[in-house]
């Protein structure tokens, strides 16, 4: 086809990917230490947003664990629905208090709010995963800007 400019089909993939994380500049950031939890609380790790509500996993502190990931203190976690990752290890900056109305939780879970809830309001009837997290095969959970290679 001499003479003819190369165009690309119209199905051409977006330069970015299908799933982008939602940034989270929050967590990273949080300055919460090993000793601000306890064997028993209940917490809640902050995955995303659902019904206009932040959302997440609801667990149980166990014990305390090495985090390797962040090579921290932390926290075993059990997860009361049980499954094929009922116990995780978990940083402390992750976890929010369920069990007792912390100040300092508080504080982070307003600001996520702040932050997450005004970028989805149209979604109010989606559960919406932000890809913060994975768990290793380690049973480690890891945020995303915690992730290191090889752990």
């Amino acid at each position: 086809m001499e003479g003819s400019a190369f165009l690309p089909p119209p199905w051409t993939p977006p330069s970015t990917p299908a799933f982008a994380p939602t940034p989270d500049p929050l967590t990273p950031a949080r300055d919460i230490t090993h000793g601000h939890f306890e064997a028993g609380d209940q917490i809640m790790v902050i995955k995303g947003v659902a019904g206009g509500r932040l959302c997440g996993g609801a667990m149980r502190v166990v014990t305390p664990s090495w985090h390797t990931p962040t090579d921290e203190d932390g926290w075993r976690l059990r997860d009361p629905n049980g499954g094929a990752q009922t116990f995780i290890t978990a940083h402390p900056r992750y976890l929010v208090h369920l069990s007792r109305r912390c100040p300092d939780c508080l504080i982070f879970q307003r600001a996520m709010e702040d932050h997450l809830l005004p970028r989805y309001a149209g979604h109010a009837d989606a559960i919406i995963d932000c890809g913060w997290y994975t768990t290793t095969a380690l049973g480690q959970l890891v945020h995303i800007a915690d992730a290191r290679n090889g752990r």
